[in-house]
């Protein structure tokens, strides 16, 4: 199949992070670090009734990504993994996603926490985290339940 597809951003997410060897890797090791996500005026009606959320999932284009080998050492362990059992940001199509908590709105402003994303990241669109939906029990984690929670944290921090 060779179909190919556009897709306009509907927004620019803002942090603090700059240098993508420096921020952290998943929003779970970015407490404490604060971003906005600046939808544009033309979708703001559709944040309406967003609020009563406590996280959102944002889908985002990893616009500084460089695009992977197939076979990948991922930051939390130093062997190598099918790129597709990672989630390194160089993909064929470089799609990111962060579940983040919501702290407020203001707008077509909204204020979230544990931001991992570098600041001026192309917003794809932004979805609901609905626990009766989104919540997996009993779940396997390949390779990832192969590191330890300290080193995993250790390195997901970084520098």
């Amino acid at each position: 199949m060779s179909e190919q597809f556009v897709y306009h951003p509907i927004g620019i997410i803002h942090s603090e992070h700059t240098d993508p060897a420096h921020g952290p890797i998943q929003p779970c090791y970015a407490d404490g670090c604060l971003g906005t996500v600046e939808v544009f005026d033309q979708y703001v009606e559709g944040l309406k009734d967003l609020e009563g959320y406590s996280h959102i999932i944002l889908l985002y284009h990893c616009h500084r990504a460089r695009p992977c080998p197939m076979l990948v050492k991922p930051f939390i362990q130093d062997k190598e993994h099918g790129l597709f059992a990672t989630r390194m940001p160089g993909r064929p199509n470089p799609i990111g996603m962060s579940i983040v908590p919501l702290l407020s709105r203001e707008g077509g402003v909204l204020h979230v926490g544990r931001i991992d994303v570098l600041d001026g990241t192309p917003l794809l669109d932004i979805k609901p985290y609905s626990r009766r939906f989104d919540r997996v029990d009993n779940t396997r984690n390949g390779w990832q339940d192969e590191v330890d929670d300290e080193t995993a944290s250790a390195r997901g921090r970084r520098p």
